[in-house]
């Protein structure tokens, strides 16, 4: 049975299908970014202070704050694309969506920070979480409401289209315009007398 709102036909179960492989795939993909086993001969201390990692990378100037900060805007950012993909809603309320993949994002960020705390080499930084977030945000507003209304015009498009093809080739049937009943002398056959 189809949910409410999801996208129908062969087309949603391929567009699911496909965020849904794509989407494990990212995933392994930032499992093995963020937490394979670094050999480093020294780490620094753990960032707990929100926002300190991202002032000390605009301390660095433009180019490498930009690649730090990128970097971690992009980490998590195709969820923002990939989680509404992969849930196949072509109606969903815009607020209520991006509500829902950002807060997916947040605890998958969290997760992978929590985990960290045990990889050696990797230190936890309360601000790699945030940036995470942010992308995913960032990604979801950009992409999805755009990709959403697109898919909805197409759906209307095939629908209109499948309307006019059950019609019969002639047309419509024409209506007659009702016709009144005749008298009684008219309708009986004329008497020999």
């Amino acid at each position: 049975m189809q949910r409410p709102g999801s996208i129908g036909g062969s087309a949603a179960i391929h567009i699911r299908a496909a965020g849904g492989v794509l989407l494990l795939a990212h995933l392994a993909l930032v499992a093995w970014l963020s937490l394979r086993p670094l050999d480093v001969p020294w780490v620094m201390p753990a960032n707990l202070r929100p926002l300190a990692t991202i002032r000390a990378d605009l301390a660095l100037g433009l180019p490498e704050a930009a690649r730090r900060i990128g970097g971690g805007l992009a980490l998590l950012a195709p969820l923002g694309v990939l989680l509404p993909m992969a849930h196949g809603r072509l109606l969903a309320s815009p607020a209520a969506s991006l509500v829902r993949t950002v807060a997916a994002g947040a605890l998958l960020s969290l997760g992978i920070a929590l985990l960290q705390s045990g990889v050696p080499g990797r230190v936890v930084d309360v601000d790699l979480p945030l940036l995470n977030t942010a992308g995913v945000a960032l990604a979801h507003l950009a992409v999805v409401p755009a990709a959403r209304c697109r898919l909805r015009r197409r759906a209307e498009r095939r629908q209109r289209t499948a309307l006019r093809q059950d019609e019969p080739a002639q047309g419509r049937t024409p209506t007659i315009p009702r016709v009144g009943i005749a008298p009684w002398s008219d309708a009986l056959p004329p008497s020999s007398t």
